[in-house]
């Protein structure tokens, strides 16, 4: 499914960024409830026994959350990438723009591998699903001093949503599997993975660990220092 969403500006406080409101009434159909408490915890959108938690940064934060919440409920988790980036410049203030380009990165459906590293074993939760949704999206910044040294004093305020290209429901351990390229020798490393994939090694470690810790990847030996990978039957969980 595809669609377009333009974000209001208005749209952000302290606590949430514009991209996160919009990717929350991007989902949202009538009938659903949004910022609902249940079992102690804000749930995004509740919807007939489903709860769906938009999550625009690092899983590690909410992996407490999401295995209490799959102990009594089915678990939607979104995860937006932004295919189409553009960098906004703004005065410390946020009176004056100052310049927009686009940004030449483009992300990847496999980026989702990089935070899963924080949970790959609750996707062998049956309750869980992940929707990885490849976005277009601006990239607010300041000149106020306090970002990173990387950025020279420029600090990320606040990532827009501009339209939602692609989604992509990942369920059972195949699913993830299927991001694995065919034609890749078996057993393959890590290497051959980020090669034939055009992805960093890291990013190809990454994949690796997590297709191994969920039951779809097996070790079948070592080259070297190197492990050597094979998938593994079914979607069987470790």
């Amino acid at each position: 499914m595809s669609g377009e969403h333009r974000a209001d500006n208005g749209i952000g406080t302290l606590s949430e960024q514009s991209l996160h409101a919009a990717l929350k009434q991007w989902y949202a159909q009538p009938g659903d409830q949004l910022e609902v408490p249940v079992d102690r915890y804000i749930v995004d959108i509740v919807r007939q026994g489903l709860l769906i938690e938009v999550q625009t940064s690092g899983f590690a934060s909410i992996k407490g959350k999401l295995r209490d919440l799959l102990q009594h409920h089915r678990v939607l988790l979104v995860y937006p990438v932004a295919a189409h980036k553009w960098i906004v410049r703004q005065s410390g203030d946020g009176k004056e723009q100052l310049g927009r380009r686009k940004s030449p990165k483009r992300g990847r459906l496999e980026q989702v591998f990089s935070e899963l590293v924080s949970f790959p074993h609750l996707v062998c939760y049956p309750a869980f699903s992940l929707e990885v949704v490849l976005v277009q999206e601006e990239e607010v910044r300041r000149r106020d001093g306090r970002g990173s040294w990387r950025r020279r004093g420029w600090s990320i305020h606040d990532r827009r949503l501009l339209a939602v290209d692609e989604q992509f429901p990942l369920s059972f351990p195949s699913s993830y599997l299927a991001m694995v390229p065919s034609g890749l020798p078996v057993p393959f490393t890590r290497r051959d993975l980020g090669r034939a994939l055009d992805v960093p090694l890291r990013l190809a470690g990454q994949m690796a660990y997590c297709l191994r810790k969920m039951g779809a990847l097996r070790v079948v030996g070592k080259r070297g220092n190197a492990y050597l990978y094979q998938a593994a039957d079914g979607d069987d969980c470790p």
